[in-house]
């Protein structure tokens, strides 16, 4: 009767474990061609006191870049930085990293 408990913890911790330890990279979306220059936009006056402007970006849609363009949002708290996403260069090919908030 404590067999099949201490298969399940030991099947459950396994997976676990698993999706902890997988890489990151495993989700990338590499791609050949290099993004192109960013645009350059001109940015608005802020709509309010706790609006943060999240520049554009050009996203890939698996055929061509497709610019996205700049945005207001609101902070999600006080002295939030936005940290802008970015592509990045590897022997495989261009992958983004996403923007975050710290």
């Amino acid at each position: 009767m404590k067999r099949p408990l201490l298969v399940s913890v030991l099947f459950a911790s396994t997976l676990v474990f698993m999706l902890w330890a997988s890489p990151a990279s495993a989700a990338r979306v590499y791609v050949a061609v290099a993004p192109p220059p960013l645009v350059v936009e001109t940015v608005p006056v802020a709509p309010g006191p706790n609006y943060v402007w999240l520049p554009g970006f050009h996203r890939w849609d698996g055929h061509a870049y497709l610019w996205v363009k700049g945005h207001y949002v609101i902070a999600p708290r006080p002295h939030a930085v936005w940290i802008t996403g970015h592509w990045v260069h590897h022997h495989r090919g261009w992958y983004w990293v996403d923007g975050r908030w710290k």
